[in-house]
């Protein structure tokens, strides 16, 4: 009898200590990492650079479609944002297509193809078109992206780089 009571003791004890890791993973998560999206989404289509960071860790990992060959930590990536803001005399356009995503426990992934389109300084039309995947950490109840790699399809026979890709 005691060796019942002994497992079902140790059964009530795992479940209790793995529960907040449940709380936080599968439906609910992705549903958490949408919304971080969607708001990501709109910070991008309203230039607002604050609001785009809120979704980064800071001490996000980036491989991004430009140079430098990587960006360590939120306040370089923060550069590199505001160059692409800079690269738009007006409003973005800002589009996200495709998004899956993924979680277990506090870690959550996705991919996504995105575009931004809109006027560059000199009056002209510029748009891209990116795939991008994303690494997610929950910690203190948020999710962050805590890793990111943005990519581009490249014809490889020519060099050159689809920034319009199509599927």
């Amino acid at each position: 009898m005691n060796k019942h009571i002994g497992a079902c003791a140790a059964v009530v004890i795992s479940a209790a200590c793995l529960a907040p890791f449940a709380a936080s993973a599968g439906p609910a998560g992705d549903a958490q990492i949408r919304a971080l999206e969607a708001r990501f989404g709109k910070a991008v289509g309203d230039k607002n650079l604050d609001a785009v960071m809120k979704a980064y860790s800071p001490d996000v990992f980036v491989f991004d479609v430009v140079p430098p060959r990587q960006y360590v930590g939120a306040a370089a990536y923060r550069d590199d944002w505001k160059g692409v803001f800079a690269g738009y005399a007006g409003p973005v356009k800002f589009e996200m297509t495709d998004l899956v995503v993924s979680s277990d426990g506090a870690v959550g992934w996705s991919h996504s193809i995105q575009r931004m389109s809109g006027v560059d300084p000199k009056g002209a039309a510029s748009e891209f078109t990116v795939r991008v995947t994303d690494v997610y950490r929950k910690r203190d109840g948020a999710w962050r992206i805590a890793q990111e790699h943005v990519s581009v399809p490249v014809d490889l026979a020519t060099g050159k780089a689809d920034l319009t890709s199509k599927p």
